[in-house]
Protein backbone atom coordinates (compact mmCIF):
# COMPACT_ATOMS: atom_id res chain seq x y z
CA UNK A 1 0.00 0.00 0.00
CA UNK A 2 1.37 3.34 -0.98
CA UNK A 3 1.56 6.10 1.54
CA UNK A 4 -0.36 8.71 2.12
CA UNK A 5 0.80 12.24 0.74
CA UNK A 6 0.68 14.34 3.65
CA UNK A 7 -0.52 17.82 2.99
CA UNK A 8 2.60 20.69 2.67
CA UNK A 9 0.98 23.09 5.24
CA UNK A 10 0.00 19.83 7.89
CA UNK A 11 3.86 18.52 7.56
CA UNK A 12 5.20 22.50 7.90
CA UNK A 13 3.44 22.84 10.94
CA UNK A 14 4.77 19.16 12.57
CA UNK A 15 8.04 20.47 11.51
CA UNK A 16 8.47 23.92 11.92
CA UNK A 17 5.35 25.37 13.54
CA UNK A 18 4.94 22.95 17.00
CA UNK A 19 8.75 23.13 17.60
CA UNK A 20 8.85 26.80 17.45
CA UNK A 21 5.88 27.61 19.25
CA UNK A 22 6.68 25.49 21.58
CA UNK A 23 9.62 27.04 22.67
CA UNK A 24 8.13 30.89 22.33
CA UNK A 25 5.77 30.10 25.04
CA UNK A 26 7.78 27.46 26.92
CA UNK A 27 4.87 24.61 26.95
CA UNK A 28 5.74 21.10 29.05
CA UNK A 29 3.88 19.01 27.10
CA UNK A 30 3.33 18.89 23.10
CA UNK A 31 -0.58 18.52 24.05
CA UNK A 32 -0.81 22.41 24.88
CA UNK A 33 0.74 23.75 21.71
CA UNK A 34 -1.83 25.30 19.45
CA UNK A 35 -2.94 23.52 16.93
CA UNK A 36 -6.14 24.41 14.08
CA UNK A 37 -9.03 22.30 15.28
CA UNK A 38 -11.51 23.15 12.20
CA UNK A 39 -12.17 25.42 9.50
CA UNK A 40 -16.29 26.77 9.26
CA UNK A 41 -16.63 28.24 5.66
CA UNK A 42 -20.50 28.94 5.91
CA UNK A 43 -22.69 31.49 3.28
CA UNK A 44 -25.33 33.51 4.33
CA UNK A 45 -27.98 33.67 1.66
CA UNK A 46 -31.11 36.19 2.31
CA UNK A 47 -32.60 35.59 -0.97
CA UNK A 48 -32.86 32.26 -0.09
CA UNK A 49 -36.33 33.14 1.72
CA UNK A 50 -38.41 33.98 -1.83
CA UNK A 51 -36.21 31.43 -4.36
CA UNK A 52 -35.11 27.98 -2.36
CA UNK A 53 -33.51 27.43 -5.87
CA UNK A 54 -30.62 30.15 -4.90
CA UNK A 55 -29.60 27.68 -2.09
CA UNK A 56 -28.62 24.91 -5.06
CA UNK A 57 -25.95 27.07 -6.49
CA UNK A 58 -24.32 28.00 -2.96
CA UNK A 59 -24.01 24.51 -1.87
CA UNK A 60 -22.82 24.06 -5.34
CA UNK A 61 -19.96 26.68 -5.17
CA UNK A 62 -19.48 25.60 -1.83
CA UNK A 63 -18.45 21.78 -2.07
CA UNK A 64 -16.36 22.93 -4.95
CA UNK A 65 -14.40 25.41 -2.90
CA UNK A 66 -14.09 22.91 -0.01
CA UNK A 67 -14.51 19.79 -1.82
CA UNK A 68 -16.64 18.32 0.84
CA UNK A 69 -20.54 18.49 0.59
CA UNK A 70 -22.02 21.49 1.80
CA UNK A 71 -25.45 21.08 4.92
CA UNK A 72 -27.89 23.94 4.31
CA UNK A 73 -28.61 25.45 7.27
CA UNK A 74 -31.94 26.98 8.65
CA UNK A 75 -33.15 29.81 10.47
CA UNK A 76 -33.51 29.19 14.39
CA UNK A 77 -35.72 31.87 15.24
CA UNK A 78 -38.94 33.50 13.55
CA UNK A 79 -37.88 37.54 13.02
CA UNK A 80 -40.84 39.52 11.55
CA UNK A 81 -38.92 42.40 10.55
CA UNK A 82 -36.48 40.28 7.95
CA UNK A 83 -39.75 38.07 7.28
CA UNK A 84 -37.79 34.92 8.06
CA UNK A 85 -40.15 31.99 9.83
CA UNK A 86 -37.68 29.59 12.09
CA UNK A 87 -36.38 26.54 9.73
CA UNK A 88 -36.29 28.50 6.77
CA UNK A 89 -33.17 27.96 4.99
CA UNK A 90 -31.13 30.85 4.97
CA UNK A 91 -27.89 29.44 3.74
CA UNK A 92 -24.74 26.85 3.82
CA UNK A 93 -21.94 26.11 5.24
CA UNK A 94 -19.07 23.16 5.08
CA UNK A 95 -16.92 22.10 8.28
CA UNK A 96 -13.42 20.68 7.61
CA UNK A 97 -11.10 18.91 9.30
CA UNK A 98 -8.42 17.01 8.97
CA UNK A 99 -6.26 16.88 5.55
CA UNK A 100 -9.44 18.62 3.79
CA UNK A 101 -8.50 21.42 6.15
CA UNK A 102 -4.90 21.28 5.81
CA UNK A 103 -5.80 21.73 1.70
CA UNK A 104 -8.00 24.52 1.94
CA UNK A 105 -5.65 26.67 3.80
CA UNK A 106 -2.97 26.32 1.52
CA UNK A 107 -5.36 27.24 -1.33
CA UNK A 108 -6.34 30.01 0.36
CA UNK A 109 -3.66 31.44 1.65
CA UNK A 110 -1.11 30.37 -1.35
CA UNK A 111 -3.65 30.73 -3.95
CA UNK A 112 -6.81 32.43 -3.22
CA UNK A 113 -6.13 35.19 -1.08
CA UNK A 114 -3.28 36.72 -3.60
CA UNK A 115 -6.40 36.96 -6.36
CA UNK A 116 -7.82 40.04 -3.94
CA UNK A 117 -7.45 42.97 -6.00
CA UNK A 118 -5.48 45.47 -3.49
CA UNK A 119 -4.34 42.68 -1.11
CA UNK A 120 -2.22 43.66 1.46
CA UNK A 121 -3.19 41.13 4.01
CA UNK A 122 -5.71 39.77 6.39
CA UNK A 123 -7.36 42.41 9.46
CA UNK A 124 -5.34 41.32 12.64
CA UNK A 125 -8.43 42.54 14.29
CA UNK A 126 -10.77 38.91 13.60
CA UNK A 127 -9.50 37.28 16.98
CA UNK A 128 -12.31 35.94 19.19
CA UNK A 129 -10.54 36.53 22.58
CA UNK A 130 -10.94 32.43 22.45
CA UNK A 131 -8.37 31.63 20.11
CA UNK A 132 -10.64 31.78 16.92
CA UNK A 133 -9.92 33.56 13.97
CA UNK A 134 -13.00 34.61 11.31
CA UNK A 135 -12.44 36.34 8.53
CA UNK A 136 -14.98 37.82 5.84
CA UNK A 137 -14.42 37.16 1.82
CA UNK A 138 -16.68 39.37 -0.10
CA UNK A 139 -16.51 37.27 -3.45
CA UNK A 140 -16.46 33.77 -4.34
CA UNK A 141 -14.40 33.96 -7.59
CA UNK A 142 -11.61 34.69 -5.57
CA UNK A 143 -11.04 30.73 -5.54
CA UNK A 144 -9.51 28.93 -8.93
CA UNK A 145 -11.91 26.29 -8.98
CA UNK A 146 -14.90 28.67 -9.29
CA UNK A 147 -15.74 29.53 -13.46
CA UNK A 148 -16.68 32.61 -13.96
CA UNK A 149 -19.53 32.08 -16.87
CA UNK A 150 -21.55 29.44 -14.07
CA UNK A 151 -22.04 31.78 -11.47
CA UNK A 152 -25.37 33.26 -11.08
CA UNK A 153 -24.26 35.88 -8.82
CA UNK A 154 -21.44 37.10 -6.10
CA UNK A 155 -21.95 35.81 -3.06
CA UNK A 156 -19.55 36.48 0.40
CA UNK A 157 -18.50 34.05 2.38
CA UNK A 158 -17.58 33.90 6.52
CA UNK A 159 -14.54 31.53 6.96
CA UNK A 160 -13.84 30.83 10.59
CA UNK A 161 -10.62 28.94 11.77
CA UNK A 162 -11.04 26.86 14.98
CA UNK A 163 -7.97 26.76 16.90
CA UNK A 164 -7.02 25.27 20.60
CA UNK A 165 -5.33 28.49 21.95
CA UNK A 166 -6.29 29.61 24.59
CA UNK A 167 -5.40 33.22 23.85
CA UNK A 168 -5.27 35.73 21.14
CA UNK A 169 -1.46 35.75 20.61
CA UNK A 170 -1.02 32.32 20.81
CA UNK A 171 -3.59 31.79 17.70
CA UNK A 172 -1.87 34.94 15.60
CA UNK A 173 1.03 33.55 16.07
CA UNK A 174 0.17 29.76 15.41
CA UNK A 175 -1.59 31.25 12.23
CA UNK A 176 1.48 33.79 11.03
CA UNK A 177 3.55 30.95 11.79
CA UNK A 178 1.73 28.41 9.58
CA UNK A 179 1.24 31.08 6.61
CA UNK A 180 -1.62 33.81 7.02
CA UNK A 181 -0.61 36.80 5.80
CA UNK A 182 -1.67 39.32 8.42
CA UNK A 183 -1.92 43.02 7.36
CA UNK A 184 1.44 45.28 8.47
CA UNK A 185 0.00 48.24 10.70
Amino acid sequence: MADKKVPNLKAKYQAEVAPALMQKFGYKSTMQIPRLDKIVINVGCSEARENPKVLDAVVRDLTTISGQKAVITLAKKSVANFKLREGMPIGAKVTLRGDKMWEFLDRLFSVALPRVRDFRGISADGFDGRGNYALGIKEQLIFPEIEYDKIDKIRGMDIVMVTTAQSDEEARELLTLIGAPFATR
